[in-house]
């Protein structure tokens, strides 16, 4: 920390600034960046009593492990400029650069961290594309980061791996999220995305929860623009399918899929079984064994 009495190292002026909003001191007089990051041990808010102190204590901003470093690291800006936004000496930007190169490569200086920073990014760029929520994409992280730290993925593609971490934390969420969704964006093959993920269940010991077809109405009814009372009568049929034992053993998105066509014909909001395979990844033939299941034992009339 810089004395009181000090002067710039650059200029050797004694106008020395501290500027707690930005947690640097500077030099007033050249506006080198002396010290920055500086943090204030102190609380912002005020308190007079004991319980309001203990109220509003605080601490810092969590890390994200979908991060390759947590988000722990400090970063030297870029811009080559002082506080007040003037250019730095040659002999001070030649002394930035050299910080920055060496911080470059103490980030990711092992295979360890080499691999998190490729898996992160892949991760990342995955997750947005099928359009996961933040906590889904962290626990996904977290899974990776479980099996490279069991040594779970030598020799494996980190892609596959990746995909496969997401689809287990889709399924631990129980978050509609089919393999064929995740290979469109995944840079694998469905059957390597399947094998990967029963590879990381099994050496994880991952206790994934049963999907139901439930679970699959609501994100296929958005996905062919079916109304909300198509959603709820599709729910019904399934309720009646389960008390009869007809889900027994069945994929769930062809129940789904099932269940759908059969609501959107009674509601009068139709979609054809091409349609409903399409966003349901089911073939057209599953849909129409299902269904006829469903009509004949439930005892429902379908103007077909």
């Amino acid at each position: 920390m810089i004395e009181d009495n000090e002067t710039c190292p650059e200029c050797e002026e004694g106008n020395i600034i501290k500027d707690p909003a930005r947690g640097e001191v500077i030099c007033g007089e050249c506006g080198l960046v002396i010290e920055d990051h500086i943090i204030d041990q102190g609380p912002e808010w005020r308190a007079y009593e004991s319980k309001e102190i203990n109220k509003k204590a605080r601490t810092g901003s969590p890390g994200s492990l979908i991060i390759h470093d947590k988000g722990l690291s400090t970063v030297i800006d870029w811009h080559d400029q002082d506080i007040f936004g003037k250019k730095i000496t040659p002999k001070k930007r030649a002394q930035i650069y050299r910080l920055r190169r060496w911080q470059i490569r103490s980030r990711v200086h092992s295979s360890l961290a080499r691999n998190l920073s490729k898996a992160m990014s892949e991760l990342d760029r995955l997750a947005s594309q099928i359009e996961l929520p933040k906590d889904i994409k962290e626990r996904a992280a977290l899974i990776y980061r479980k099996a490279i730290k069991g040594g779970h993925i030598k020799g494996k593609k980190i892609g596959a791996t990746v995909a496969a971490s997401i689809y287990a934390a889709c399924r631990l969420h129980k978050l509609p999220r089919t393999l064929e969704e995740i290979t469109r964006y995944a840079k694998v093959s469905k059957k390597e995305l399947a094998r990967n993920y029963r590879f990381i269940v099994e050496r994880l010991n991952l206790k994934i929860p049963l999907m139901e077809a439930t679970d699959y109405v609501s994100r296929f009814s958005e996905e062919l623009q079916l109304s909300p009372h198509v959603q709820k009568e599709a729910s019904k049929i399934l309720g009646s399918a389960r008390k009869k034992d007809l889900t027994i053993g069945k994929d769930p998105k062809g129940l789904a899929a099932a269940a759908l066509y059969i609501a959107g014909v009674l509601e009068g909001e139709r979609r054809t079984q091409r349609d409903i395979a399409r966003v349901s990844h089911v073939t057209e033939v599953t849909i129409r064994n299902r269904y006829k299941e469903i009509i004949k034992n439930l005892n429902l009339k379908l103007d077909v």
